[in-house]
């Protein structure tokens, strides 16, 4: 029975060709091996089509690009061209850095524009329709890559995402099960049928020819297709006869940015993750650096002490994130003293073991003179050496959820990741303040957060998950899986997850995942415990460079996801 098991699980997270021994792991243990190269994202066909690009010879840049754009074909609830994202990168000469493709605000929007007359927040307004939509990046972001690290032609790379959408790909078991969920939504918002709004069940094939000759033409006519051409054209006369305020002048002024990765260090470990507007890097860095003096490699995997001390890490990094953290173009943020260990030695000072430290005893620490569960992640190494993590998003399942029909995709709903007012939650429960208020042209601010490892100076890990505020911590009790508790890639992928974002004061647990004994032992300490019936803490996409070089996928089981390789 045990055996059957394991080969159920095997099939369903992979999609294993062989099984390659490593130099520590037992073959048992490990995810999917592959000798050269890999790519791990939500959908088969996507790692598929990125594979296929590394097998002609292009590098981990050219794939980004691919499976990026069949994200855009295979899975709408968060893969797009009218959403946007962030990508962290490191050569294979130790070179790293990040590209910033955020969406921004449109040059109409304004500080208050999700409230009434009577400075309450309307509800809604910033998360359905046309005024929740901002100017996206992620066809921005995708020329940006190929200018920069391309190697192949622009047409060659989308060739076979075109074709994807063209002839169509299989609906998944969890894929009718989201497309029906939303079903009346999309038919309620978009006043009409959908392609996405039909009745579909497993099995069945969905073509999508508007999203193929959308491609074609960026294909021949670059980024100007999307910002300043006929495509562009056709999104801003939808948003216009929805009464939205996006304009060309807001596509034709979009721009991404190259930024500098937060880098911090955890025992052995050089950790490089993405800077703001994504406050993955930053809070992840905080936790990691609070955390460091506590043995939670003694303490146990997910023991109570082990719970308790991250738990406390994150309440605290989270009221920072509220207060600090924002477009670095319109505000000023202390990264340097936010991640320095005078400011942070003092964080965890009245935390005890014996009871829970309130959120409401908690506030951002002062500092001398001063995000969604809808998104996705995937990870590629190439058999250069060079990795990428990258993170994109619509933000809400399928955004908006207005669809551009004639084009064949959905536009996002960014603009709830903003402080619609300072103190008022988003759809994820993230408190925002000042910093990230909503201002023209302004980025709003992410918990994507895309993170390469290195350990002792070379290639380590690579890896990253949607979930809105989860992220983070799904990202940081990944890269603790497999450094402290000597998980492989695919088992720290698995493990049960939990989180604590500050507000609202609960510790987030996987239902049906942990001890009973385990969670009435917090409970007594003062905690308070929310397992949500079918909640899903992230889905980590990652891949591990194992001792004797060859590559351990973690395509999360929560998921569709799937690791593929050569």
């Amino acid at each position: 029975m045990k055996k059957l098991l394991l080969l159920l699980i095997i099939i369903s997270i992979c999609s294993c060709k062989t099984r390659v021994d490593a130099v520590t792991d037992s073959p048992e243990r490990l995810g999917f091996v592959a000798d050269k190269a890999m790519v791990v994202s939500a959908r088969k066909e996507a790692s598929g089509i990125g594979l296929s690009i590394l097998k002609k010879g292009g590098n981990a840049f050219d794939a980004m690009i691919a499976t990026e754009m069949a994200l855009a074909v295979v899975y709408p609830y968060a893969g797009n061209l009218g959403g946007g994202g962030f990508m962290v990168y490191r050569k294979a000469n130790g070179e790293t850095g990040t590209l910033d493709y955020r969406e921004k605000a449109p040059l109409l929007s304004t500080k208050d524009m999700y409230q009434d007359e009577n400075g309450e927040v309307i509800s809604n307004l910033s998360k359905v329709g046309c005024m929740a939509v901002g100017v996206p990046g992620t066809v921005a972001g995708i020329f940006s890559v190929h200018e920069k690290f391309g190697s192949m032609p622009m047409e060659e790379i989308l060739k076979p995402v075109i074709a994807l959408a063209r002839n169509g790909y299989v609906v998944t078991e969890n894929q009718e099960a989201s497309l029906a969920r939303y079903r009346e939504m999309f038919v309620q918002v978009n006043k009409d049928s959908i392609l996405y709004s039909g009745d579909f069940a497993e099995g069945d094939t969905i073509r999508n020819f508007a999203l193929a000759g959308t491609l074609q033409r960026i294909a021949e006519n670059g980024r100007d297709e999307f910002y300043n051409g006929r495509t562009g054209e056709r999104i801003i006369a939808y948003l216009q006869r929805q009464k939205g305020i996006m304009s060309m002048q807001d596509l034709r002024e979009y721009q991404t940015f190259w930024r500098k990765p937060i880098n911090m260090e955890y025992n052995d470990l050089n950790i490089i993750s993405m800077p703001p507007p994504s406050s993955g890097g930053i809070v992840l860095g905080q936790i990691l650096k609070v955390i460091e003096d506590y043995p939670i490699d003694e303490y146990g995997h997910n023991s109570v002490k082990t719970i308790q001390v991250l738990t406390e890490a994150e309440r605290r990094a989270y009221a920072d994130r509220s207060f600090y953290l924002g477009d670095p173009d319109f505000v000023d943020i202390p990264v340097d003293v936010l991640l320095g260990e005078n400011y942070l030695e003092g964080r965890m000072e009245n935390f005890s073991f014996s009871e829970a430290t309130p959120s409401s005893e908690i506030e951002h620490g002062e500092i001398a003179g001063y995000e969604s569960m809808e998104t996705t992640h995937y990870s590629i190494v190439d058999q250069f050496g060079n990795a990428i993590a990258a993170t994109t998003t619509l933000n809400g399942a399928y955004g908006s959820k207005l669809y551009v029909e004639e084009l064949g995709f959905f536009l996002n709903n960014e603009m709830d990741d903003f402080s619609a007012k300072p103190g008022v939650p988003n759809m994820f429960g993230l408190i925002g303040a000042e910093a990230n208020s909503i201002a023209p042209g302004k980025k709003m601010l992410s918990s994507m957060t895309p993170t390469i490892v290195e350990k002792k100076g070379k290639l380590w890990l690579t890896l990253g998950s949607p979930g809105g505020s989860t992220i983070i911590t799904s990202v940081l009790q990944t890269i603790l899986n497999v450094e402290e508790y000597n998980m492989t890639m695919q088992e720290a992928v698995n493990a049960p997850r939990f989180h604590h974002q500050w507000l609202p004061d609960e510790i987030l647990f996987e239902p049906n995942a942990f001890n009973a004994e385990i969670l009435k032992s917090l409970k007594a300490k003062g905690y308070h415990i929310n397992e949500g019936e079918s909640t899903v803490i992230g889905k980590v996409d990652a891949i591990r460079v194992l001792p004797n070089g060859k590559l351990e996928g973690g395509a999360d089981r929560r998921g569709d996801d799937t690791a593929a390789g050569f």
